[in-house]
């Protein structure tokens, strides 16, 4: 029988030599650190904001999966112990609390380097944190995410009941056949800034981030590992409070979505008690959960959703969740805003921005809840509004608030400068005649 598993291809590789370390020091080190070096590096390169490059201070905010290498691999070897000793084993390259200042040392990263474990999820309060970081002035970019490195890979379970794991090799999400989750490897970065600093910079905005909200449930549940309805709803409600949005114009909603028979009816029932704080409409919203696609990745689960709901914004498509055939009937989907995106679906323009909700649960009790809409570019909106313009117009609609276009006549150039900047020569710069009037994203922003 072919075991079931999520495994993470390619888990071992590592180059060594690009990240400063020898083929030893590389063999010693936790997998989990390894890959999310990788990440990481690939998520600046991917902003445009390599640490060389960038003059600001950059956090770091992460955490990752227990340290199962460091006992099965590391300590298991006696002479490889005794010949470097297990100080230097544990904090040079294994102990999952250093993973993030190991990262700021690699990268010469002087922000706030912070390591999180609020279990699975992790990575969506590491994101909430980051956020909190650039909004208080202490970073200028910020990472964020997570990694968890099963090991051995490929080892797959033995179904037990009355445990998490599915009885089939399937994460049956919101399903009437859902009984367990299928744990997963694998790592997750975002890069993070403050929008008017993205703007400004021209960079590549995939989602913009409204709201967070991070909380716990205390001890108002059925035991410490259990869900709490009130809990949840709380960071949803508290979430949607602090992007100043209503339910009713959140489109969908990226659930933890675990796919066990009473964990599902536990976040959903605690959506549908926070969405009726502001908003009494049903079946408008869809959820779905990608851990029926990879697998639950334990601290990497929550940012692996923030990365596939800002791809789903930003390409106006809701993909399927998977393993959906009949709704869990502990669910009450027909009192509730919710039904499950278990197709590939257009993601229509409204009356306001596209926008959604990512929900994530830890063991523990730790809840995060993130508000996320699709940034709204000036240029389609003006094209839906306007017939022919000016070439002076366009330049300035192209260029958006944050930037004047200066006008040399004599010498036929025309130079962007940042908006409310003085002109370097009033003598030559002729200032536009009249203001040029933009236009702000109000309907859902791109057609």
């Amino acid at each position: 029988m072919k075991p079931f598993a999520a495994p993470l291809d390619g888990f071992a590789d590592f180059d060594a030599e690009f990240f400063g370390f020898s083929p030893k020091e590389a063999a010693i080190m936790d997998p989990q650190h390894r890959q999310f070096l990788e990440c990481a590096w690939e998520a600046l390169e991917n902003a445009g904001h390599v640490p060389d490059s960038f003059d600001g201070q950059v956090g770091v905010f992460a955490g990752c999966g227990m340290g199962s290498y460091f006992y099965f691999n590391v300590c298991s070897n006696p002479d490889l112990v005794e010949n470097t000793g297990m100080f230097l084993l544990r904090h040079t390259g294994n102990d999952k609390d250093f993973m993030t200042t190991r990262a700021s040392h690699v990268f010469d990263l002087t922000g706030p380097s912070v390591n999180l474990q609020t279990a699975c999820s992790t990575s969506l309060v590491a994101s909430h944190y980051a956020v909190q970081a650039l909004l208080n002035g202490e970073c200028d970019l910020a990472i964020a995410g997570g990694v968890t490195v099963e090991l051995p890979q490929n080892r797959g379970y033995l179904y037990k009941e009355n445990e998490i794991l599915s009885s089939d090799g399937a994460c049956h999400a919101f399903d009437h056949r859902a009984q367990g989750t299928v744990f997963g490897s694998g790592a997750g970065v975002v890069v993070l800034r403050r929008l008017s600093d993205a703007i400004a910079d021209g960079d590549h905005i995939w989602s913009v981030i409204k709201g967070t909200a991070v909380n716990n449930d205390g001890a108002a549940k059925a035991g410490y590992l259990a869900p709490s309805v009130d809990g949840q709803a709380k960071a949803v409600a508290e979430a949607q409070a602090v992007a100043g949005v209503s339910a009713d114009t959140v489109d969908y909603v990226e659930c933890h979505g675990t796919g066990t028979y009473l964990g599902d009816p536990i976040e959903v029932a605690a959506l549908s008690q926070a969405f009726s704080q502001t908003t009494d409409k049903t079946g408008f919203c869809r959820i779905g959960s990608v851990k029926t696609n990879i697998g639950h990745l334990d601290t990497a689960a929550g940012v692996a959703s923030l990365i596939k709901t800002s791809l789903a914004l930003y390409n106006r498509q809701m993909p399927p969740s998977l393993g959906f055939e009949a709704p869990n009937p502990a669910i009450d989907f027909a009192g509730s805003p919710f039904r499950v995106n278990d197709r590939l679906t257009d993601w229509p323009r409204g009356a306001q921005p596209r926008r959604a909700g990512v929900n994530s649960l830890g063991v523990g009790g730790t809840n995060a809840h993130a508000v996320i809409e699709l940034y709204s570019l000036p240029l389609p909106a003006a094209h839906l509004y306007l017939g022919p313009m000016t070439l002076r117009d366009a330049l300035l609609t192209l260029a958006g608030p944050a930037w004047d276009v200066q006008v040399d006549d004599r010498a036929r150039q025309i130079c962007f400068v940042p908006a409310g900047e003085p002109s370097a020569d009033p003598e030559t710069d002729t200032p536009l005649a009249a203001p040029v009037q933009t236009f702000p994203i109000v309907d859902g922003g791109q057609p």
